[in-house]
């Protein structure tokens, strides 16, 4: 954590988070991540063999510290350009859409990480609606 965070780890951890918030990550988020670390073009130039296993480790050694949601977020919102906010914050809302419920807790997180990167309440509500959306099944 004393290293600056790159852009493509900012985004990692903030779906780590959102799967580890109500403490088990579901087979369906761990999925969801693989697969649009892989299609999505966010991720273009991330070296996943190199970097997944260690940005995912480096997330919950934040979380094992007493305001490490807080510390988190805070390199999170220092790493991402603003304008990339938005897609940061549809990312968490698909991984927390990806088993079909969304506990408390991750609601909680999606607000937190709402607010630090200001992501906006209209906007907010589109993207989420666009995760419920795409996470509906038959």
């Amino acid at each position: 954590m004393s290293e600056k965070m790159s852009p493509h780890s900012a985004l990692i951890h903030v779906m780590v988070l959102v799967a580890c918030a109500d403490k088990e990550m579901a087979e369906q988020e761990v999925i969801l991540m693989s697969e649009m670390i892989r299609i999505l073009p966010i991720f273009r130039n991330y070296n996943v063999d190199d970097a997944l296993a260690r940005d995912a480790e480096s997330c919950l050694g934040y979380l094992e510290k007493e305001d490490g949601v807080d510390l988190l977020m805070q390199d999170v919102a220092g790493a991402l350009p603003p304008r990339i906010g938005e897609t940061a914050y549809a990312l968490a809302c698909d991984v927390a859409a990806a088993d079909g419920e969304v506990s408390q807790v991750e609601l909680e997180i999606l607000m937190i990480i709402r607010q630090t990167l200001g992501v906006g309440r209209l906007p907010a509500a589109a993207i989420e609606r666009g995760a419920r959306a795409r996470a509906m099944t038959l």
